[in-house]
């Protein structure tokens, strides 16, 4: 921020002194390397809100603050007045936040240090704030082990949670994996399950059976029963197989099966299932199914099934959005976050019988909705006049905690932690082209100061997934590039969320065909109407952007150098390293051994030959979601070629990078890879 704030002024007087002291004028390299500081300095001053939460009556609102590794509670009326920072005791951070059915108290979830190696416990603890009355934290149970999604009993007497009992590491695909020595696959496996505490205090129990590993639940609101997603474990690789399940929410009951995506007819056959809902009456269940390649990457149509069992309905059949988060407002009334060509609603859809139909968008967001704990998640009371709090975010405004009446416009922002920073890029827009009799959309980042009489280098900027969307947000490497000189194309081709369930399922067995060439039909776009130099295009990704980056050179000379981070270059050997591979069935159709020809056509290595493009090839040392000897087979075959390419592994990171020392070096060498071969306009 400092640097930030002062080097508009180094400058200046660098260029007033020139004349009398050319000997110390910056060198172009210099000048780069001050640039990137700048970049890096006003993304360190970034200020991140992990949790927003809002009361059940409406009255009172609760968020957390995170930065430089320190997190921070802070308690406010509804509308973000009279806020005040809770500490709560000890070193940990809180994590989570759950307000209670009726009387307002409010549940703290705190984590300790997670210690890199993955060897020692976790620890942490929940505690409970009487707000009504300002009392003191009270801790009510420690926990050892990795605990998140904390929900009420009804009766308030008790706190869930989805709970690993002993966790030594995250228990996320994402996160750094163990080391991979000894005897492999024989080791203890940890088990995600629903545990409660008593809001008195004692220790957790364990609801849930050890041969289930859980992924969300959700507790009954008439009786005590526990609805959740669950399969055996390893729970990293077998999320994609998840069912649903109902069970009494007590230790040792028999929880039954209610949807089996294996064996169930129609659209919801092999698919994924996230986010369980009890209806009001606890008559049915919803949740959301469809194609999905992530954990957390929650998007598809809304379902229905009954709480005592039967066929699974879909409500919303054919349309063109993708819900990612709902909840219930009433009986008949769903409030749905939803992804559309690009951009987030806040919507109402009314339940009838068996279909659930949009009557009313609230509002389009500038930007991303969320806690950052689920995707595009909002906080809502439950008491008349709806009020709604969330996270949110945009290409032009770091996040803020926005809270109001739910209104036909955005709420108004209640905070200012990230007032003082600006946008140093240049301008956003969503547009749309044909391929086809597909119509897709994508996100234009203009250079910044930007000069229509140039002509620029343009980078497609390719998200992960494939089941995911590039929507405006403030944390995207596209600024960086496009304070760079850059125009960025950030598309959503086919395989995304945001066009509707069969958008997002024209990937399967396509991959890196019918995506890249609606990427391409893309670039084509926008070179009819930006000054975009042709001979100077670049891509680059991350995971599934990272296989685009490796196999779109096979398919075409057009890019003049990519940045492939976390990429896959070989889908039949990566089948067996990676420590995921059941999500690879839905998008493939078969499993390697079955159809082998289904993932040899997608492999950038049987055809890299083709290859001609100078590639920076970027990956986590213990990346168990594309793991690290995928990029030392792109890298290697590169080399052997004679194609330019460099390979940098990140010791002891996983699938997502974490660290501000890390983070900068991939910025670093990719601003210097572009600049290197693709010459941005100065």
């Amino acid at each position: 921020m400092s640097l930030r704030a002062h080097l508009p002024v180094m400058l200046a007087i660098s260029f007033v002194f020139a004349p009398l002291a050319r000997a110390d004028a910056p060198t172009p390299a210099q000048a780069e390397s001050a640039r990137i500081d700048q970049i890096l300095a006003q993304r360190a001053a970034v200020k991140d809100i992990p949790a927003v939460a809002l009361s059940h009556d409406g009255q009172h609102l609760a968020w957390l603050v995170s930065h430089e590794g320190k997190t921070t509670l802070t308690l406010a009326s509804w509308n973000g007045q009279n806020a005040r920072a809770t500490a709560i005791p000890g070193d940990c951070h809180e994590q989570g936040l759950r307000w209670a059915p009726r009387a307002n108290e409010l549940a703290v979830l705190t984590r300790c240090e997670v210690d890199p190696s993955n060897t020692k416990p976790i620890q942490g603890a929940i505690w409970v704030i009487d707000v009504e009355h300002d009392s003191a934290p009270r801790k009510i149970a420690d926990i050892a082990g990795f605990a998140s999604g904390m929900e009420w009993s009804r009766d308030g007497q008790h706190i869930a949670f989805l709970y690993v009992p002993g966790a030594t590491r995250l228990p996320f695909a994402t996160a750094s994996g163990n080391p991979r020595v000894g005897v492999i696959g024989e080791t203890e496996v940890q088990v995600e399950r629903v545990a409660e505490v008593p809001v008195a205090g004692g220790a957790p129990e364990v609801l849930t059976p050890a041969g289930l590993y859980v992924y969300e639940f959700s507790l009954s609101p008439i009786g005590s029963q526990l609805v959740y997603t669950a399969a055996p474990p390893p729970g990293d690789n077998n999320w994609w197989t998840a069912k649903l399940y109902v069970q009494d929410a007590r230790a040792g009951a028999t929880p039954k099966a209610l949807v089996d995506p294996a064996t169930v007819t129609g659209s919801l056959r092999g698919l994924q299932m996230a986010l369980p809902r009890w209806s009001p009456d606890a008559a049915r269940i919803l949740f959301i199914g469809g194609l999905m390649s992530d954990r957390g990457a929650t998007g598809g149509d809304i379902y229905g099934v009954p709480a005592s069992g039967g066929t699974p309905v879909d409500l919303t059949p054919g349309v063109q959005v993708t819900p990612s988060w709902f909840t219930f407002t009433d009986a008949r009334t769903l409030l749905v976050n939803q992804i559309a060509r690009g951009a987030m609603q806040v919507t109402e859809y009314t339940l009838d019988g068996n279909a659930a139909r949009q009557t009313r968008t609230w509002f389009t967001a500038p930007g991303s909705l969320g806690d950052g704990r689920a995707a595009l998640s909002v906080a809502v009371s439950g008491k008349a006049p709806l009020r709604i709090a969330y996270a949110g975010d945009s290409f032009d405004h770091p996040s803020e905690v926005h809270a109001g009446v739910l209104a036909t416009q955005p709420a108004p922002v209640v905070t200012s932690m990230n007032a003082a920073l600006k946008p140093q890029w240049g301008r956003a827009e969503s547009i749309e082209w044909k391929n086809g009799n597909e119509t897709v959309q994508g996100w234009l980042m203009y250079p910044a100061n930007y000069d229509p009489h140039r002509r620029y280098p343009m980078i497609v900027y390719v998200h992960g997934g494939p089941s995911w969307a590039n929507t405006p947000s403030w944390r995207n490497n596209a600024s960086a590039l496009s304070q760079f000189g850059y125009f960025v194309l950030m598309p959503n081709p086919r395989g995304s969320f945001g066009e509707g369930e069969a958008f997002t399922q024209a990937i399967r067995n396509q991959m890196g065909y019918g995506d890249l060439d609606d990427i391409l039909a893309g670039v084509d776009a926008v070179e009819k109407r930006a000054p975009i130099d042709d001979s100077r295009l670049g891509m680059m990704g991350w995971s599934y952007g990272g296989f685009m980056s490796m196999f779109a050179p096979t398919r075409t000379q057009r890019f003049k150098a990519v940045v492939a981070g976390a990429g896959i270059s070989d889908w039949q050997s990566y089948y067996g390293q990676n420590q995921i591979d059941q999500w690879m069935i839905p998008f493939f159709g078969a499993s390697l051994y079955d159809d082998p020809a289904a993932y040899a056509k997608s492999s950038a290595i049987n055809f890299i030959k083709q290859t001609k493009t100078p590639t920076l090839i970027v990956v986590g040392e213990r990346d168990e979601e594309c793991p690290a000897p995928q990029s030392f087979e792109y890298w290697h075959a590169l080399k052997t070629l004679g194609v330019p390419t460099t390979l940098v592994v990140y010791a002891n990171q996983g699938h997502h990078i974490v660290g501000h020392k890390d983070q900068a070096d991939i910025l670093r060498r990719t601003l210097d890879w572009f600049g290197k071969y693709l010459s941005p306009a100065k």
